[in-house]
């Protein structure tokens, strides 16, 4: 039997790419997409679309009764920069929506959920280089603060309600299909428009900042293996840290100008410096590949020719 899914959040950056994958794999009919607005895209053209609040539960109830909805993917939330411009929305956001997918799933309405965490639980204490997936956690962002709590909640909820709620710790996400979404990391997404449009750009973070990265291919391919993977072989129900690359501006730029000789990249930090400060600079997700067998294929060079082949 094919599951039943609804995404909440299906228009944004990884909304937009899982929701494609998942209706290639599982049939049209059986993924129902979700957002605040309608909007003229082919995540709402393609398929089943719905206009849903993630902060109203009886919405969400309803698309989940009318829809016969098994599995959740709560893809809604303020990211990094955006959420430290209004902290009392993200916060409502990011954890009410949340609250009401737990409580389906507690009152066995739905079968599974999942929900995206973040390199932003960590923070300025946490340790830089291979950042273990148990470790200090004192996230300094609303962001980083909601997800830590998030993962808590799942976790709670799994251990006490028995709710299958499944999850990863995103590093940045760098996509071709979808423009930046306000996030820290976003820079590596916005160079590639730059670099094709103007041949330069400034970047709003140090040269040397080297946090970790991931080609969109590799975290939709995580997000639907950790789901399919059977519920013995996930161990850890708070969220699973994952990795595939970690660079700096500077290499980037670098692996840019192989392609694009003429490619400039000045430098003018802001204030998402200090929130990219805070995080690792790489991840040790050994619990992931050990449990549910995740292996990245993207590495900086091949994420580089695919991202400028597509937006070229």
């Amino acid at each position: 039997m094919n599951p039943k899914i609804l995404i909440i959040g299906a228009c944004g950056q990884i909304g937009t790419e899982l929701t494609q994958k998942l209706r290639k794999l599982y049939g049209t009919e059986n993924v129902i997409a979700s957002d605040i607005r309608k909007l003229n895209t082919d995540v709402v053209n393609s398929g089943p679309f719905e206009v849903v609040n993630a902060l109203d539960f009886n919405q969400i109830e309803h698309l989940v009764e009318v829809h016969k909805i098994t599995d959740v993917y709560l893809m809604a939330a303020l990211l990094s920069a955006t959420a430290e411009k209004n902290p009392a929305f993200a916060w409502d956001l990011n954890m009410n929506s949340l609250f009401h997918v737990l409580n389906l799933a507690k009152a066995k309405k739905i079968q599974k959920i999942f929900w995206p965490s973040s390199i932003a639980v960590f923070g300025p204490t946490t340790p830089k280089e291979n950042t273990p997936q148990y470790t200090v956690m004192e996230p300094s962002t609303v962001y980083g603060i909601s997800k830590q709590a998030g993962e808590r909640w799942c976790e709670y909820y799994h251990n006490i309600y028995g709710v299958d709620v499944r999850s990863i710790r995103y590093p940045g996400l760098i996509s071709w299909s979808t423009p930046p979404g306000g996030g820290t990391t976003d820079y590596a997404v916005d160079i590639f428009y730059k670099a094709i449009a103007d041949k330069k750009y400034e970047c709003f973070l140090s040269s040397e900042t080297k946090m970790p990265m991931m080609y969109m291919d590799d975290a939709i391919e995580a997000t639907i293996n950790i789901m399919k993977a059977p519920a013995e072989e996930i161990k850890i129900h708070s969220s699973y840290n994952l990795a595939a690359m970690s660079f700096t501006p500077t290499e980037i730029a670098a692996e840019i100008k192989k392609h694009i000789p003429e490619f400039e990249i000045t430098y003018n930090p802001d204030f998402r410096q200090k929130i990219a400060d805070s995080w690792p600079a790489s991840i040790d997700d050994s619990s992931a590949r050990e449990d549910w067998n995740w292996k990245h294929t993207f590495d900086l060079a091949s994420m580089t020719k695919d991202m400028l082949e597509h937006l070229g």
